[in-house]
């Protein structure tokens, strides 16, 4: 919201939450749509087309043409409108459609890319580690623009990786991975275990000792 009132020209304010005394003409609009649809319902309109003109025929009579106590003189919104001297703004279609589109922020990586929507686009080498505005439309996301501070915004396409890119030669015979037919580990405690028992000292049973002629030790 606030990147399309700024491409439009527009000075974006914000109510407080829970007061609606700061939000007087939302809430009488809300009111006059209120009202229409509880009328609506009595001429039950079959289509979508008689329902739109007959909210246009609601929204005219009823709303911008009404005399409004809350503005000088009983003025209806219509005359206070026209009476402002101030010269109204006439914006091209090109500017209105780009002011909405969409648009999220993304880290460029390492490889100056960014991902979007599980795809990968090149944004550029010397925008590693910053963080892009990336305004695009919903329906075609094959082309990207870019948006960052002190730069005249850009666009970007898919990155495709093609055959010859990224794959890795396959190697040598001599350096294939060979499976181990034993474990070198435990053979090696195994000697190191052989050895210490040759190296120790035999250890006496007195229980293999009888006296003659008796059984106990």
């Amino acid at each position: 919201m606030a990147r399309t009132c700024s491409k439009l020209g527009i000075r974006l304010l914000y109510a407080k939450p829970y007061s609606p005394e700061a939000t007087g003409k939302i809430e009488k609009f809300n009111q006059t749509v209120g009202s229409f649809l509880r009328e609506a319902a009595l001429n039950k309109p079959q289509t979508l087309d008689q329902f739109n003109r007959l909210f246009n025929i609601w929204l005219e009579e009823c709303y911008q043409n009404k005399p409004h106590s809350a503005l000088e003189n009983g003025l209806s919104p219509n005359a206070a409108y026209q009476r402002d001297r101030k010269a109204l703004k006439f914006l091209d279609q090109d500017t209105v459609a780009k002011a909405f589109l969409h648009c999220e922020e993304r880290k460029v990586d390492k490889a100056g890319c960014i991902s979007f929507e599980g795809r990968k686009y090149e944004v550029g080498l010397n925008f590693i580690g910053c963080t892009v505005d990336v305004v695009y439309d919903p329906a075609d996301t094959e082309e990207l623009a870019i948006e960052y501070k002190g730069h005249s915004p850009w666009r970007v396409k898919q990155l495709v990786i093609g055959d010859r890119a990224g794959r890795r030669p396959k190697l040598p015979e001599f350096m294939q991975p060979v499976s181990a037919e034993s474990s070198r580990l435990l053979d090696a405690a195994e000697k190191i275990n052989l050895k210490r028992a040759q190296q120790q000292a035999p250890a006496i049973s007195y229980r293999t000792v009888y006296k003659e002629g008796r059984s106990d030790v």
